[in-house]
């Protein structure tokens, strides 16, 4: 399978049909096609070579689809980049890539210049947008207008498709290795639950950096769909979307979800819009509260609500909890509170720390084996080889199995916290504020936040002498890393709590926050 085998059958079939829909402007398969093969000319005619990295940090546009298209099909690989980084992150992904082109939007232009001071091995920026193009940055449109259309090297099977950045537990954001393989499987699990089919209207609402985002796009473009663009989510715009484009699936988290009904209560003009259109509504990063549920099912009649579970290492997809188990009777046995059954083609097990299976109804850690597991983090072999032990999967999530294969999540085994559908590596926090100079120790956990599910909280022993500025730590921290993964909350201690060989009690910091919760995270 290659990632541009649907644009080229509904460019035969149906070059006149509508692929994409922004902002009130619309693309054929065949305009699609066109700018594809032009890109990818571009690129070669830049001196992109089989293998190479080519990233783009932009807000979501039909360009973003033009790109994820037209790197394989020029024979690169794709680095989309976290528009939430800060400049620091973004150079070290780009650097540990070995990222030659960077592509970057009228938001981004600006980080665009500080990235190419910083960045080694970056020999070309390229702007795309309606505003003029920097001094030392190519333009996107004069570059395919320019640039003669390429045939399609059909990039395929276990070739890299692209290399998807999540955070790491050194710190440093680690590269998950995708391929073509992984992601058609991820595209084609979707499409057995009948998900975006050709007569869909998906509304591209998560940020399309996101893997999640591409296996929908990937399926969509299988299926022959309609890509509609929201640049920029807010709740209001997303209800107007829906309405004004009459789309049929949208894939959110909970907070999306919430924000949205927030829009239509607060202004009365949106609880006049029709939203019957919703066929289906995926939702995942963490379960649905039965109280938000009830209110969606009100706006959203029509729909049918599944969530997934699943992780970047696992081109998102380990898990699905079907329509049927969000009714009443499902909430009532807890059947909706757990993350669903292994989804096709994919084996999954809880194991102990000997990788033995535990018995149904036991603790131990979520491992999955199936055509959907990643290929490898980048230039790192050692983690590489302890996530993919025995070749399975081992998630760092910790849960326990029912006797119908049920999947109920119950802690993180790995440092992370997941905040607005965001995952947050403690130590990429730790180290940010540690690197402040009147911080001795510290912590991050997740706390409950009834908006983002957890938030992140930083435990803080100061230096003899020192003195705490609270908005000063965070600012400290927002130069490092992303706004998002910075505290939410603070406090300051004389001291943390400490195991016999010196090693932070995590559990203990966390207990007083999570004790009237039934599991230890959101």
């Amino acid at each position: 399978m290659y990632i541009t085998q649907g644009l080229h059958r509904h460019m035969q079939q149906r070059p006149h049909a509508t692929a994409i829909r922004c902002q009130g402007r619309g693309m054929t398969f065949s305009q699609l096609g066109g700018r594809v093969a032009r890109l990818a000319g571009a690129l070669k005619a830049l001196g992109l070579q089989s293998g190479d990295c080519v990233a783009m940090l932009s807000r979501n546009s039909p360009q973003y689809i033009e790109y994820s298209l037209g790197v394989p099909w020029a024979d690169g690989i794709l680095n989309p980049v976290n528009t939430r980084w800060s400049v620091a992150e973004v150079v070290y992904s780009l650097d540990d890539s070995g990222t030659s082109i960077l592509i970057v939007d009228d938001s981004f232009k600006d980080m665009g210049l500080a990235i190419m001071r910083q960045a080694r091995t970056l020999r070309h920026v390229i702007h795309v947008g309606e505003q003029e193009t920097p001094e030392g940055m190519l333009d996107y449109e004069a570059l395919l207008a320019g640039a003669e259309p390429v045939a399609d090297v059909r990039r395929h099977g276990d070739a890299l498709l692209g290399i998807f950045y999540t955070g790491g537990t050194t710190g440093f954001p680690k590269g998950v290795m995708i391929s073509h393989n992984n992601l058609a499987f991820a595209a084609m699990a979707s499409a057995s639950k009948g998900f975006f089919g050709r007569d869909a209207r998906f509304l591209h609402a998560t940020p399309m950096f996101h893997l999640a985002d591409f296996s929908a796009m990937y399926c969509l473009i299988m299926s022959g769909g309609v890509h509609v663009i929201l640049p920029a989510f807010s709740g209001e715009a997303a209800i107007r979307t829906v309405a004004e484009e009459q789309l049929t699936d949208l894939m959110l988290a909970p907070t999306m979800i919430q924000m949205m009904l927030q829009a239509r209560e607060t202004h009365p003009e949106l609880a006049e819009l029709q939203l019957t259109s919703i066929r289906n509504v995926i939702y995942g990063a963490s379960p649905i509260s039965p109280a938000l549920l009830d209110r969606a099912c009100i706006v959203f009649p029509k729909a049918r609500f599944f969530q997934g579970y699943g992780m970047t290492e696992l081109t998102t997809g380990g898990t699905m909890l079907d329509a049927e188990y969000h009714c009443a009777e499902h909430q009532a046995s807890g059947k909706m509170y757990s993350a669903g059954r292994a989804i096709s083609c994919v084996e999954l097990r809880i194991v102990d720390e000997n990788d033995q299976e535990v018995p149904r109804g036991s603790v131990g850690e979520i491992v999955v084996r199936g055509p959907n597991v990643m290929v490898g983090y980048l230039n790192q072999p050692e983690l590489t080889a302890e996530a993919l032990k025995g070749g399975w999967m081992h998630t760092g999530d910790g849960g326990y199995m029912d006797e119908e294969g049920f999947v109920y999540i119950v802690d993180r085994l790995k440092d992370m916290i997941v905040s607005g559908g965001e995952n947050v590596y403690s130590a990429e926090v730790e180290s940010a504020v540690a690197s402040h100079p009147a911080v001795a120790q510290c912590a991050a956990i997740g706390i409950p936040s009834e908006k983002w599910g957890e938030s992140v909280h930083v435990v803080i022993v100061l230096k003899p002498g020192a003195a705490l500025v609270e908005e000063e730590i965070i600012a400290h921290c927002r130069e490092r890393i992303a706004g998002y993964k910075c505290q939410r909350s603070l406090e300051v201690r004389d001291s943390l709590p400490l195991s016999s060989v010196g090693k932070i009690l995590k559990g203990e910091l966390r207990k007083p926050y999570w004790e009237k919760h039934a599991r230890n995270i959101a």
